[in-house]
């Protein structure tokens, strides 16, 4: 046998002598032992290295466990060999996290959390007060564990807040800190982003308040002079309406926690017809909202058009007021939606249609309302079509209606009368 072939059957022999190690199968006894060896090396470990050499350690652990011929109990209830290792191995890992450590991500991803906190909570007056200590007092210390200037604005403002706690973050993460050797300095600003994040978490927020607190402390009170209804938003708001404050009444909607006043600011707001509502009346809208589409309509506002046009086709209950609503706002591009319902089977829908129509006043509806004034079972839809001819105003409109003097219902007969009296009226 030549040395070529000796040397080969050598590196085989190697080979099989390492993956049979690799594989080996190791009894429980031994599986423990290994796991006393790995919680031993994690008790003496003092660097991120030694940390890592021990996970290593485990995961071959893992393997052993996984490939081990391990007994099943007698009892169901009783933990299995495999079961009691597996928790010490768990166990293990745990200690091994928390033995990690502390790095400055970790610090960096906390400052952030506060900032982020900050951005996107509602604070009161005094509560962004207690913010701007905390974070000064944050900015401070890091730069003194860091030996270090950082130039930021602190002061109530959100903005400014958000800027002096990001820019900090930043800071930390721009030092280069080792787990090892700085592991103290590390530790000090964790002890700093912690102090922080308790700052924030006890400053004033609006959820902290009470509804009443609230509203005191935005001015919604601070028209009464003096308390004559009960109770006293009631009044509050009454003299927020007559003094047009569409505002202050939405504020009060946004608050109030009962439905007695809810109900109230509703009915304002309706009352109002204030354009400034119309943002938070489509919001509302989009949940089929009928006093909200009740106000769109009383705003008369094209732009709230599109927030009640998709109901005139739903259920009489929700069809009628986005009828009317679509009527008041008075834009000719619903025209044909709202004809459509001339033909709805409800004849307070159809009725509504037809004065909705007449609100719009497009002379294209001329031809559809003359079909319903004269076919329509219902006399109460008749008379919405002939006033609505009447709300045209058109000489071919008028035309339509004349006829109809000696109708069957009153109502007809009356929109008739007016339809000759504007003949009459007319210069020759």
């Amino acid at each position: 046998m030549s040395d070529e072939d000796n040397e080969t059957d050598a590196e085989t022999e190697a080979t099989e002598t390492e993956e049979s190690s690799v594989e080996a199968t190791l009894t429980e006894e031994e599986i423990e032992a290994e796991l006393d060896a790995a919680e031993a090396d994690l008790d003496a470990a003092e660097t991120e290295a030694d940390l890592d050499e021990v996970e290593a350690h485990l995961d071959e652990i893992d393997g052993h466990v996984e490939r081990a011929d391990l007994p099943e109990p007698e009892d169901e209830d009783e933990e299995s060999p495999r079961e009691q290792l597996e928790d010490r191995l768990s166990t293990l890992r745990n200690d091994l996290e928390e033995a990690r450590g502390p790095y400055a991500e970790d610090v960096v991803e906390d400052v952030s959390a506060a900032g982020t906190t900050i951005e996107e909570t509602e604070w009161t007056e005094h509560g962004r007060e207690e913010l701007a200590e905390a974070v000064d007092a944050f900015v401070t210390e890091v730069e003194e564990i860091l030996g270090t200037t950082i130039s930021v604005t602190v002061s109530p403002d959100l903005d400014d807040l958000t800027t002096a706690v990001e820019d900090t973050a930043v800071r930390i993460g721009e030092a280069g800190l080792d787990p090892d050797d700085d592991a103290e300095t590390i530790a000090e600003l964790e002890a700093a982003a912690a102090d922080l994040q308790t700052g924030v978490e006890d400053a004033e927020e609006w959820d902290d308040l009470e509804t009443r607190e609230q509203l005191q402390v935005q001015g919604f009170y601070d028209v009464l002079d003096h308390r004559k209804d009960y109770p006293p938003e009631w009044h509050a708001l009454k003299v927020w309406e007559k003094r047009g404050r569409a505002d202050m009444v939405l504020l009060g909607l946004d608050n109030f926690q009962s439905n007695f006043m809810e109900e109230h600011c509703l009915e304002a707001l309706e009352r109002m017809g204030h354009p400034d509502s119309l943002d938070a009346m489509k919001e509302r809208a989009q949940r089929r909202d009928k006093p909200a589409i009740k106000i769109i309509g009383k705003i008369g506002e094209e732009d709230g058009l599109d927030a009640v046009l998709d109901y005139v086709d739903s259920d009489p209950g929700l069809a009628k007021p986005a009828l009317k609503a679509v009527g008041e706002i008075g834009s000719e591009e619903a025209t044909q939606d709202v004809a459509n319902q001339l033909a709805a089977d409800d004849a307070s829908v159809r009725s509504q249609a037809a004065r909705a129509l007449g609100l719009i006043g497009d002379t294209r509806a001329i031809d559809p309302l003359t079909d319903v004034l004269e076919d329509d079972e219902a006399d109460e839809v008749r008379a919405s079509a002939a006033w609505a001819l009447n709300q045209i105003g058109t000489e071919r409109a008028v035309e339509a209606v004349r006829p109809f003097a000696d109708d069957r219902a009153y109502l007809v007969q009356t929109e008739a009368e007016k339809a000759v009296e504007s003949r009459s009226e007319t210069p020759a």
